[in-house]
């Protein structure tokens, strides 16, 4: 393998080179037995300036116009996946004694230390501030919250998930 070194005749065409605006590529063929590496390691050692960019390029590109792609929905089961062993909960809708979200009645608010099974464990507000309690009404069997926060705590999946973008071929 042979090593050649950047003479100073080398050097300074390269410098000329490199301000008329060839590409390093363009240089190593010029200059000859030199890789388009080596000319670009070159430049950056002589801390040579990047040159500015011609209008053609320095002017973003246009893009071109994609045709408007169809979206296609496919329905799908309720149920995904093993089933065998998914609880089947099933929630008697009562009517809600609680008109406004999160507004409990204050005979029915609970601490900590006073929840059990058969109350409502959602929690109402800030754990820090002193107001902080717990919903407190009847628990739904099975279930640690009242059906009225059964039914916030326990969507639907259909509802919570977004549709995921289809890959394009």
């Amino acid at each position: 393998m042979t090593v050649l070194t950047w003479s100073d005749d080398r050097v300074e065409q390269l410098k000329k080179l490199w301000e008329a605006g060839l590409s390093a590529s363009q240089i190593a063929a010029e200059l000859g037995n030199v890789t388009r590496n080596a000319v670009i390691g070159k430049v950056h050692r002589l801390g040579l300036s990047g040159r500015a960019k011609s209008p053609s390029s320095a002017a973003p590109r246009q893009r071109k116009a994609r045709p408007a792609q169809q979206m296609v929905r496919v329905s799908r089961p309720v149920s995904r996946g093993n089933t065998a062993l998914a609880h089947a909960f099933e929630v008697e809708i009562e009517p809600d004694p609680i008109a406004f979200d999160n507004v409990v009645p204050m005979s029915q608010r609970l601490s900590l230390l006073e929840l059990n099974e058969a109350t409502c464990h959602w929690p109402v507000g800030d754990p820090a501030s002193p107001e902080f309690f717990f919903c407190g009404g009847k628990a739904l069997s099975g279930l640690p919250y009242c059906a009225h926060h059964s039914r916030v705590a326990y969507q639907p999946a259909s509802d919570r998930r977004r549709a995921a973008p289809k890959p394009t071929r």
